[in-house]
Formats: structure tokens, sequence, C-alpha cells
């Protein structure tokens, strides 16, 4: 049976972001707001806790997950990027991007893409999110919350709690927060490519 925290969107309480961090570093799997839905979150070293959300996703190991990030830092510390792609990312984040880069050893091999040895990263500009990696103090292994035979994300907290009560640890409630999926960008080529339209601003790209 998982938990139920209500925290405030705009200031989140630090008794439960401790209490949420807690259970992540116990091997816990959450559900938590972005600013492009919720997402389905674990800590990056916990093999066991990464195939409790491949069972819950029914996918397989060529899923992609996501290092979701403090700030561009922290992203630095797990992907190789260029002066060009810094300057890129850092005029878009936080939002609702996630970006393909060339993964540094940092990166546990289960989650690179195991041909291009590549991985995804965003920074969110969600306060609850936030709080969660600052306290942490590393990036959250992420996966949207999108159920087998869905093509939108589960976007209430409710429903996520009736029906993943028993699959997950912890339910933030953050309040809505969407359900548009955010814009993957691939930038491990000499230009940009997007290779998902989301809630990101894809105009910014053009004539890079």
């Amino acid at each position: 049976m998982s938990q139920f925290f209500q925290i405030h969107p705009d200031n989140p309480q630090p008794r439960l972001i401790d209490k949420a961090v807690e259970i992540i570093r116990q091997g816990g799997v959450i559900a938590y707001p972005t600013d492009s839905g919720y997402a389905l979150g674990c800590h990056l070293g916990d093999k066991n806790a990464q195939e409790r959300i491949r069972r819950i996703r029914q996918v397989d190991e060529k899923h992609n997950f996501t290092l979701v990030c403090r700030d561009l830092s922290e992203l630095a510390t797990y992907a190789k990027v260029d002066n060009s792609a810094y300057r890129l990312i850092k005029n878009l984040t936080p939002g609702p991007y996630t970006f393909i880069l060339v993964a540094t050893r940092e990166v546990p091999r289960r989650l690179q893409n195991p041909k291009r040895k590549t991985i995804g990263l965003r920074v969110p500009d969600n306060r609850i999110a936030q709080s969660l990696l600052e306290r942490l103090g590393e990036p959250l292994m992420s996966s949207t919350l999108i159920l087998p035979g869905d093509d939108m994300p589960l976007t209430d907290p409710y429903d996520i709690r009736d029906t993943l009560e028993h699959s997950l640890d912890l339910v933030i409630d953050g309040g809505y927060c969407g359900f548009e999926p955010t814009t993957v960008v691939d930038l491990t080529g000499e230009t940009p490519v997007v290779l998902r339209e989301g809630l990101g601003d894809v105009s910014v790209f053009a004539g890079l």
C-alpha cells in the first residue's frame, strides 16, 4: 500500500520532502509531479527499483529512462556537453525538454542506450521536483507515468493512487500539472534533432 503525501506546489513542506527522499533512498518507487505531468522515479543506483518501474510500464530493457537533474552542473556530471549544446540547454532549462546526450562513465550501463551509449537528461521547472532533487543530492531515475495500453500519462494523483497503490511506495499529490510530455531533442550530432514534439517550444531549434 503506497503512502500519499499532499505537498504544496509552491511551498513544498520540508518535512514531507525529507520523508519522500528517505523512501527513495531506501529503494522505493514514487510518483511525483513535474512541469510536464507525473513521472515515476527511483534512486539512480537501485536496479531493483528500476525493474519495478519497467514492470509498471511493461517495457523491456530497450526502454530509455531519463535522469532528472537539479541544474546544469549536475547534468554535466552525467553527460558529455560541448559549448554549443551547453548554451542551448542553459537557455531552455529549467523547462519541459529532455535532451539526448552521450553518457559519461558516471551513468550505469543499464541506463544507457545499449547501442548509442546515450542518456536522456532534463531539468524540470517544478518546485516539488526541484525540492526532491536538492534534498536527494543526485538525479532521479525517471520515466513518464504512462500505463500499458494508454496514449496519455496519468494526471490525477488520486487516480494514480487507486491504480498503482500496490505497486508504488509513495504518491505525491502536487496538484494538476498537465499531461503533455516533454519535447525530446537529440544533441549528439552537429545540429539538434527534435525526436518528439511536446510541451516545449520547438521553434527555437529552427535554423540551428
